[in-house]
């Protein structure tokens, strides 16, 4: 028996070690927006597409945000209004108004849903064709609930500019104020660096691709060669589908960082809230496939769940090696979630609850997949997906 749990736990570490040395760098949070160069070398026109489905309570911050941009060049606005029913055009009006910019925002009534679609590309997909007109050299894709710093969209065109980019991303800071977005808003971050290496989605040699869809800036020939939003059109994680999209067509790069300025405002108050949000995409993540599904189950409790029960374990046998080999691989699991621990200004003691937080995370994960053989995966404002 202390065999096999020795065995575990020196398994674990490896596997830590692996992480920290092999992958990437993931852990360090290193990749952010506000540390490149902002010098415009030239001034691109850009369309920016806002989806919007009942958001009036957003956007007399997030809209301002977007139309008071310092941006040098001409930016038109463009926001869909996704068959909302609080009034959300009427807002978005009244914001124009309010910063004196209502020739700058062009509001397009959504049309029913097509099949085939998901809401919120077939609202994307609505506003790129009116944007059209512009000829923009740039779209910028955006979320209704997204409070944009003014110089967001001078660095996001500096950045594709200066590097020969087709796409630049930037996963923004996400709300982190409640006792619950402390404890798990952080954490989901730290897995997604772990799924897409930051520093490989940069590197146009290495295959991985990934975008975060608060803020994506396209080129539109980039858009226009890989064939538009409705390639994607059914893809739930829509933002990573466009990054492999463009990555695999060649010619420009990606990028994806951080930002330490621009956030989001929606709000995840609850255990509840924040569950709803991963569970309805990790199975998508896998592929819907069972497989997959029974190795991220067993990986996350080899590689989170065993240090915490081997250090109790090796203490209660009085295995002095049981204990110290989980001791240390739980060691370097916190030394790697340190770093964004620190991105978003948490106590640094939430290090040690990672196990925790991440058995959470494999119960969102197989609740995801239970929401998917009953029909209910991909529920998003008010829609229900059905997915393959």
């Amino acid at each position: 028996m202390a065999a096999i749990v020795l065995g575990l736990t020196l398994l674990s570490l490896i596997i830590w070690i692996g992480l920290l040395i092999l992958r990437g760098q993931f852990w360090r949070a290193d990749q952010q927006l506000e540390a490149a160069q902002t010098h415009l070398q030239s001034l691109p026109t850009i369309c920016v597409v806002i989806p919007a489905r009942n958001e009036a309570d957003l956007l007399p911050i997030t809209l301002r945000s977007l139309l008071l941009q310092d941006y040098p060049g001409d930016f038109q606005v463009f926001l869909v209004d996704d068959r909302s029913t609080d009034g959300t055009a009427n807002f978005a009006e009244g914001v124009a108004h309010a910063v004196n910019k209502p020739q700058q925002l062009h509001i397009i009534a959504g049309e029913s849903l097509p099949p085939g679609w998901t809401g919120k590309l077939w609202a994307v997909e609505q506003g790129i064709q009116k944007a059209s007109v512009f000829t923009p050299d740039y779209f910028f894709l955006t979320d209704a609930d997204i409070q944009h710093d003014v110089g967001s969209l001078r660095r996001l065109v500096a950045k594709a500019i200066q590097e020969d980019l087709d796409l630049v991303s930037v996963m923004v800071r996400l709300r982190c104020e409640s006792l619950w977005e402390k404890l798990l808003i952080p954490a989901f971050v730290f897995f997604f660096q772990k799924l897409y290496p930051f520093r490989w989605v940069n590197n146009p040699k290495n295959a991985t691709a990934a975008a975060a869809g608060g803020s994506i800036l396209i080129r539109r020939e980039a858009l226009e060669r890989i064939g538009g939003i409705a390639v994607i059109r059914q893809a739930l994680i829509d933002d990573c589908a466009l990054a492999r999209a463009v990555k695999k067509s060649g010619n420009g790069g990606i990028w994806l960082g951080l930002s330490t300025l621009t956030r989001s405002l929606r709000p995840y108050p609850s255990l509840e809230t924040v569950w709803q949000m991963v569970a309805r995409t990790a199975y998508t993540q896998l592929n819907y496939s069972p497989f997959l599904l029974g190795g991220t189950l067993l990986a996350m409790t080899l590689i989170y769940l065993v240090p915490p029960v081997g250090v109790i374990v090796g203490l209660l046998m009085g295995n002095l090696a049981i204990a110290l080999t989980s001791l240390s691989a739980w060691l370097l699991m916190s030394v790697a979630y340190l770093p964004t621990i620190r991105f978003y200004r948490c106590s640094p003691w939430l290090v040690w609850c990672l196990p925790a937080i991440a058995f959470l995370y494999t119960l969102m994960t197989l609740d995801s997949a239970i929401r998917h053989w009953q029909g209910r995966g991909g529920a998003w404002k008010g829609r229900v997906y059905r997915t393959p």
